[in-house]
């Protein structure tokens, strides 16, 4: 097939969302598929086009932006050619161009396949609300045209105020999930690197430094920890500095974060490439997903963990809660509870041994392969539907 995929942002681009998208784009290339990424050029310092593990990625120049939006007028006519060269079209959602993309599969008789990763919270204010409803409008006419969506969870889409009026759209399909494999002296090397001192525990998170990721849940967790664990360690991995409408916040909890750092307490490793990551979660004694709200649909990070066998601890949050309930690898808190994260990051540490699994499962649900052969399956049978 000739798969055409759209998304705003794509790697190097940083986020759950462009991680995915990267994942099963170079799945379904590998599988044979003859596949394109349609995003923009929000780094001028991007190439317009190039191939990259047999992806071919075509970013569309950006004009200006809009808080995390971004505006580029030619969009709409690349759109047009490629939606004409393509069998298929996957679309990533939030996404403001997606309505006009689906419609162009629905005229052309194209199936068309939204993945829906997550609802959008704007921040208050007179142009966030604009921004917010022109979202609205434009997800609903994309949800007009669309043949399906695709998402993470069921236990997501139903509490989502926007999927819920769509279930009879919907196929769940897991993320997909991979690390590259590292040795164990390259692991060793790691923690040489990060951790010196050998401190104990380490607990970790893997995010961007953004308000709907709960960053001050465990900082405010903190001070009673160390009570119990002197010594522990939090390793702050993704990108924190100059994230695009979320400076203040930054501002806000920064100065609380550098007492940390001057005492041992935590360490910001920034943006760690795939390899890097993969020797991180062995180091880990335990994931924080702290997340405060529906911008937060899984947390692909748990999975990453567990699969190098740690335990997280999640946020009761639809979908975001699924890893911890179906894997029995951690524990599950109230949303935004400082004293509930705390105690549940004593339970883990203090008994490390009922927090773990069979990660042979684990894997093979979430194989990038393996989520590839599900698109390709729905791909089909909307091509069957729209023969008869």
């Amino acid at each position: 097939m000739r798969i055409l995929i759209v998304l705003t942002y794509y790697r190097p681009h940083t986020s759950g969302l462009t991680i995915y998208a990267e994942r099963l784009a170079k799945a379904l290339a590998r599988r044979g598929h003859q596949v394109t990424v349609l995003t923009s050029q929000y780094d001028q310092s991007l190439p317009g086009q190039e191939v990259q593990d047999g992806v071919r990625i075509v970013r569309v120049p950006v004009l200006f932006r809009l808080s995390k939006g971004v505006i580029m007028p030619t969009f709409g006519m690349i759109a047009n050619r490629l939606v004409l060269e393509h069998d298929v079209i996957q679309l990533h959602l939030p996404q403001f161009d997606a309505a006009g993309v689906a419609m162009r599969g629905r005229l052309l008789g194209k199936p068309t396949v939204i993945t829906y990763h997550c609802d959008l919270l704007m921040p208050p204010g007179l142009m966030a609300w604009a921004a917010n409803r022109a979202v609205d409008l434009m997800n609903n006419l994309a949800a007009r045209y669309t043949h399906r969506f695709v998402t993470y969870t069921r236990d997501y889409a139903e509490h989502s105020p926007y999927l819920r009026r769509y279930l009879d759209k919907l196929h769940v399909i897991p993320p997909p999930v991979e690390l590259p494999e590292v040795t164990a002296a390259e692991v060793a090397g790691f923690c040489e690197q990060n951790n010196p001192q050998k401190r104990r525990p380490v607990i970790g998170m893997a995010a961007r430094f953004a308000t709907e990721k709960g960053v001050e849940v465990l900082l405010d967790a903190m001070p009673r920890l160390l009570e119990t664990f002197p010594d522990a360690m939090v390793q702050f991995a993704g990108p924190y500095q100059n994230i695009i409408g979320e400076e203040k916040y930054y501002e806000r909890l920064i100065p609380t974060i550098r007492q940390y750092e001057a005492a041992g307490n935590w360490k910001f490793l920034g943006v760690l490439d795939p390899v890097q990551m993969a020797k991180f979660y062995p180091n880990l004694d335990v994931l924080v997903l702290s997340s405060l709200n529906s911008t937060e649909a899984f947390g692909l990070v748990q999975i990453e963990a567990m699969l190098n066998g740690v335990p997280c601890i999640a946020s009761n949050l639809p979908g975001v809660r699924q890893p911890v309930l179906t894997h029995k690898m951690g524990k599950i808190i109230d949303i935004g509870d400082s004293k509930g994260l705390t105690q549940a990051l004593i339970d883990v540490l203090s008994h490390p041994d009922e927090y773990h699994s069979d990660l042979e499962p684990i894997r093979d649900r979430y194989r990038p392969d393996s989520i590839a052969v599900e698109y390709e399956k729905l791909f089909q049978a909307i091509l069957d539907e729209l023969k008869e």
